[in-house]
């Protein structure tokens, strides 16, 4: 207390000068409707600056919040929209889905906490491992399209294998076309593959929208591979040179879909009988 007194008595006259410079101000603002005004329009845009940092600060604080909750909004939505399609495909009347087989698909969403793109085999590595149920052969795919196959998992972690893969093929549908074929990265740039198996005699459409095939337990069918960007003709050969713009971007991955097949197992063991007879 004693050291409190003596600092205001040694600095009297600054606090003097203070107090009355604060005086003064209130009685220029109080007394003068000019400065009223200019006081109260800069107090207020000051204010309002201060508010809007406040408030930007926080909005900033809460984005990671945000992005896990549409992560798992969108992986709902996957969820619901894969089954509806299943239970209702391109089929004749007659054709009744077995309810088992059309909600086969499971997702679980992923944080991308690696990727790379600028190797001829790349490989993602997500925050979800076995156990989280995680295991190799299941599909990964992003809000906008396909992003590869789970090829090694630990017990907290996966490794991906990137559609950016030199020996990484999709089972694919032209969709206006209806012609199934394979999609595959020639390992030159990032946002761009090739589909390949398109005949010549085959009508094309350049903006075309190329999906996931039925043919496949890995992804469900429909999901985005890409979109028709080039078609080049060769006199020499029998199929298109197909060039598509990849769906995913997978130089901004953030979240991803791991997606489980729960009737894989049984359609791959079921159809592994048939080998020895195709030789």
């Amino acid at each position: 207390m004693f050291e409190l007194v003596q600092f205001i008595i040694k600095s009297r006259n600054i606090i003097l000068f203070v107090l009355l410079e604060v005086l003064s101000f209130y009685f220029i603002i109080n007394n003068n409707n000019y400065w009223s005004i200019r006081y109260f329009n800069t107090s207020n845009y000051y204010v309002a600056k201060v508010l809007d940092w406040s408030n930007k600060a926080k909005q900033y604080a809460q984005l990671r919040q945000v992005n896990n909750d549409l992560a798992e909004e969108n992986r709902r939505l996957n969820a619901l929209v894969t089954q509806l399609q299943q239970l209702k495909p391109s089929a004749p009347t007659s054709y009744k889905t077995d309810s088992i087989f059309a909600t086969r698909f499971k997702y679980t969403v992923a944080r991308v906490i690696n990727n790379t793109t600028q190797h001829p085999n790349n490989y993602i590595t997500l925050d979800k491992g076995t156990a989280d149920g995680i295991r190799p052969g299941m599909g990964v795919i992003s809000p906008t399209g396909v992003v590869g196959k789970v090829k090694s998992c630990s017990e907290h972690l996966c490794i991906v294998t990137s559609i950016l893969h030199s020996n990484y093929m999709i089972s694919s549908k032209l969709v206006k076309a209806g012609v199934i074929g394979s999609a595959k990265w020639d390992g030159i740039n990032p946002s761009r593959m090739k589909m390949l198996d398109i005949s010549r005699n085959t009508k094309m459409y350049r903006g075309d929208s190329v999906v996931t095939s039925e043919y496949n337990s890995t992804f469900p069918s429909g999901i985005l591979v890409g979109r028709v960007i080039g078609v080049r003709e060769t006199p020499s050969q029998t199929f298109h040179d197909v060039t598509l713009s990849i769906g995913t971007d997978f130089n901004n991955l953030s979240f991803v879909y791991i997606v489980e097949n729960k009737l894989q197992g049984e359609q791959e063991k079921l159809e592994q009988t048939t080998e020895p007879e195709k030789k």
